[in-house]
């Protein structure tokens, strides 16, 4: 009994021991993982602070001690790639290339997936052209072979061009009677694949210098490549000069382009009316409509301009002819002259436009049985064309005239569901809710422009938009434009920031819900406070007043037009000296200040508006158009409704602008609202 009592009080100590050990264990660990992300918060916080010195030196030109505190970078940071790449920058503004090169070099080994990866390589090897040719030329090659679709692919070819041209030159510069002609041949192409990629790329003019030194058998056809790099760096003389050992049927339209550049204007036509008439089908679509262009906008008149190229042109530019004829007949004269245009190539880059022309003819006309059919026509031949929100829309109108409401309303939806950012939804939405008025809202609710993507490395991209290491944040997400306007946006480039944005969202097919962040940058809300705080003084719509401002300067508070119209809301000075008596303001103001050009731009529309009746439409046709011109339209004009009235202005830039404000007023509100 006594031994298996005993036995058992040892068993039972054993098994509190046991116990004990795990216990103790399991609080080690605990404490452990809590210490480790103590200690990993405050290492994290500490690279951040020497990482932000590290940047505000380099930007101040302090490149030594700039150089120093990268190194100090934790290599359990993700930073710590971009730190690298930061000492090979610093080491490139110190001239220091050897340690520029094994900066970049452990970068590309250490770091091969990391998107700086590619650029570190490109730049040690362009370090090394002059003191390690051989091993730059197979980094370079490297490039081509891995990344053949990169800029820095395309920056490769001049490099290695290059490097055959240094080894068979002496210090001078001057080629050596030795060099090889399969060397020459080689320099040769490399330095063609690049101007064919590139003609107008910041290495394009070293290239042309490059080539030509080599001398040799050049054909025509390279020394045309080099005359429209030439051209595209303003050096006329020097295209000339190229475009004499060119073949005048393929060189034409150059020859034209850089007179008209150069103002030798006759001469200039001369060379166009050659080119068209002879050797048209040699050039390419968009250059041939370019000097066109050239030729009817420096004619006193386009009409007279229009008919002499029409009687000269062969079958190519032709219907881009036509349609520049089209664009300046009297009204009376547009659908016949679109019909013509159509019935030339129904199947041509304007064949879209001449139908949609015709469609709306006949709306105008109030033939909706003709309407019908063309507008059928149109949606079954270009169902994904730009102007089809525009004939689905009144198709939409046409049903609700014969009571066909379910109709009328699948027009619209469809409007909304393809293309929800149009002005034609818009005025489809309108329609669907009966609204009678063009205002829907007079005020949103602000929201800032974020980052717009989710983050695909989320802790790297934080940390860089949180030490605003932009340069980057652009190279690791790979030149996407909207990251291009974010930067820009938080630079205080407005302009461009909207400009960009605008231009990316367009040439997606599919756009995004509005939800996505992506339409903050398209449609920012700088100045909004001040915006809010005028349009309230004035009685103006805030979100209205917001769209004229992004139409007329897209925020640049220093945009003047070719006129004089300044500032955010493009006043002219005598608009602006008028509004400032009549409001008792001081007469020393500035128009490129933007609180005082927001705030006569503000009275100035509210004395519109209050001049044509309180109608909206009305006023953002006059501030674009003129007053007396809106007021003659609004007695000479036959409309039943607001869209026939815009669908007639009589000044295509006016009832463009019109249907620009709307379309940005449609997009904030549907943006900045919960609805």
């Amino acid at each position: 009994m006594i031994k298996n009592s005993v036995r058992l009080y040892f068993v039972m100590k054993f098994k509190e021991y046991i116990k004990t050990f795990f216990v103790g264990i399991l609080w080690i660990m605990v404490l452990s993982v809590i210490f480790y992300f103590v200690g990993f918060y405050r290492l994290s916080e500490k690279t951040d602070k020497i990482f932000t010195a590290a940047l505000e030196d380099f930007e101040k030109g302090d490149y030594q001690n700039s150089y120093y505190l990268f190194s100090k970078v934790s290599f359990l940071s993700p930073l710590k790639p971009v730190a690298i790449y930061h000492r090979g920058l610093c080491a490139q503004k110190l001239e220091d290339s050897t340690s520029a090169i094994k900066q970049y070099t452990f970068l590309y080994n250490n770091y091969p997936k990391n998107k700086l990866s590619l650029r570190a390589k490109y730049l040690a090897a362009q370090e090394m052209t002059k003191t390690e040719p051989n091993k730059a030329k197979k980094i370079f090659n490297n490039i081509i072979k891995k990344a053949p679709q990169s800029d820095y692919a395309i920056a490769a070819e001049y490099y290695l061009g290059e490097i055959i041209l240094n080894k068979y030159s002496d210090k001078e510069g001057n080629l050596s009677p030795n060099f090889p002609n399969s060397k020459k041949l080689e320099a040769e192409n490399h330095f063609r694949h690049y101007l064919k990629k590139a003609p107008a790329g910041r290495l394009a003019y070293n290239v042309v210098n490059s080539w030509l030194k080599l001398g040799g058998n050049i054909s025509q056809d390279d020394y045309l490549l080099m005359a429209k790099t030439a051209y595209s760096f303003a050096d006329y003389d020097k295209v000339d000069e190229l475009l004499e050992k060119t073949n005048i049927s393929e060189s034409w339209i150059l020859y034209a382009k850089n007179n008209f550049a150069k103002n030798n204007i006759e001469k200039a036509k001369q060379y166009t009316k050659t080119g068209l008439s002879e050797y048209s089908q040699y050039i390419d679509k968009k250059e041939l409509e370019d000097v066109i262009s050239l030729y009817v906008n420096s004619s006193q008149s386009k009409i007279a301009a229009i008919n002499e190229l029409l009687n000269i042109s062969s079958k190519s530019g032709m219907d881009y002819i036509m349609n520049l004829q089209c664009e300046n007949v009297t009204s009376a004269n547009v659908e016949g002259c679109y019909n013509n245009l159509y019935l030339y190539n129904t199947i041509g880059d304007y064949a879209p436009k001449a139908l949609s022309k015709i469609f709306i003819s006949k709306v105008k006309l109030h033939d909706y049985n003709s309407a019908k059919k063309v507008g059928n026509d149109y949606l079954n031949k270009f169902p994904n064309s730009e102007f089809e929100p525009m004939v689905r829309f009144w198709l939409g109108k046409i049903a609700e005239s014969y009571s066909l409401n379910q109709e009328a309303q699948n027009y619209y939806n469809s409007i909304i569901m393809k293309t929800p950012d149009n002005y034609y939804a818009f005025r489809a939405y309108l329609r669907l809710n009966r609204l009678q008025g063009p205002l829907i809202i007079s005020e949103i609710k602000p929201q800032p422009v974020e980052y717009p993507y989710h983050y695909a490395d989320k802790r790297l991209i934080e940390n860089l938009i949180k030490l605003q290491d932009y340069e980057i944040l652009d190279i690791i997400c790979e030149g996407d434009d909207f990251i291009k306007s974010w930067i820009l946006y938080h630079k205080g480039d407005y302009a461009h920031s909207t400009i960009l944005a605008r231009n990316a969202i367009e040439k997606m097919k599919n756009k995004p819900d509005k939800y996505d962040l992506r339409w903050r940058l398209v449609y920012p809300l700088n100045y909004y406070d001040t915006i809010k705080h005028y349009a309230e003084k004035a009685r103006n719509n805030i979100p209205l007043i917001l769209s004229i401002i992004r139409e007329e300067s897209y925020f640049d508070p220093k945009a003047q037009s070719v006129v004089g119209a300044s500032g955010l809301m493009q006043i002219m000075p005598a608009t602006a000296n008028e509004i400032a008596k009549r409001y008792e303001l001081d007469e020393f103001y500035n128009l490129f200040d933007a609180d005082t050009n927001i705030m006569l731009g503000n009275y100035y529309y509210s004395e519109l508006r209050s001049l044509l009746s309180g109608f909206d439409v009305s006023a953002i046709a006059a501030y674009n158009g003129g007053i007396g011109n809106v007021q003659q339209w609004k007695t000479s004009l036959y409309y039943n409704d607001t869209d026939e009235f815009i669908e007639q202005i009589p000044y295509p830039e006016t009832q463009d602008y019109v249907k620009k404000v709307f379309r940005s007023y449609w997009n904030y509100i549907r943006i900045y609202t919960a609805e």
